[in-house]
């Protein structure tokens, strides 16, 4: 079955998004734990949001991996559906 069989096909849709969604969480995570681990361990929440999230740097810090992680799902799910 070609890619765009496969894309047309609504189980393809759903698999994405549960591959992409468990993706983005753990993705997520890991990068807020490598931008701000010492300030996550001394419960600063405040200084995490300071330095990720404020002043529009949300946009690029959940831009990135959102689309990241729809890619990934595209290809896992496309990998795997036969």
């Amino acid at each position: 079955m070609t890619f765009t069989e496969k894309i047309q096909q609504p189980v393809f849709w759903m698999n994405t998004f549960k591959i992409a969604l468990t993706f983005f969480i753990v993705l997520t995570i890991i990068s807020l734990l490598f931008n701000s681990f010492s300030d996550l361990v001394s419960m600063n929440f405040a200084a995490v949001m300071e330095n990720n999230f404020y002043e529009g740097k949300w946009i690029s810090f959940f831009g990135i991996k959102i689309i990241f992680s729809l890619v990934y799902g595209m290809w896992m799910t496309a990998r795997n559906m036969k």
